[in-house]
């Protein structure tokens, strides 16, 4: 969706400019109306794409985070030991800083 609405502004654009060569400032108006939407409707399609993105992920790391409390805790360890208890992300985070 992203690449079909930057095409499509690009294409407006030009036929805005055509009708700017032929003075046709109504033509040049409406086209370019026109392809400002289309260039903010790819933005808006970008920016909804990392948002589900960053979604997806926060959900994800929630869910390891759960399953790792549910598994300490059938073990019977205590609370302070599940706050000690490294997650997978956190040894990630420790591993790419070095």
């Amino acid at each position: 969706m992203v690449k079909l609405f930057q095409i499509l502004a690009a294409i407006l654009t030009g036929v805005a400019a055509f009708f700017l060569w032929q003075g046709n400032y109504d033509g040049v108006f409406l086209f370019a109306v026109l392809s400002s939407v289309s260039y903010f409707l790819s933005f808006r399609f970008q920016v909804k794409e990392r948002l589900d993105k960053r979604e997806e992920e926060r959900l994800e790391r929630e869910f390891e985070e759960m399953e790792m409390n549910r598994n300490l805790l059938k073990e019977n360890r205590s609370l302070f030991d599940i706050d000690q208890q490294e997650t997978p992300r956190s040894r990630e985070k420790i591993s790419n800083d070095n």
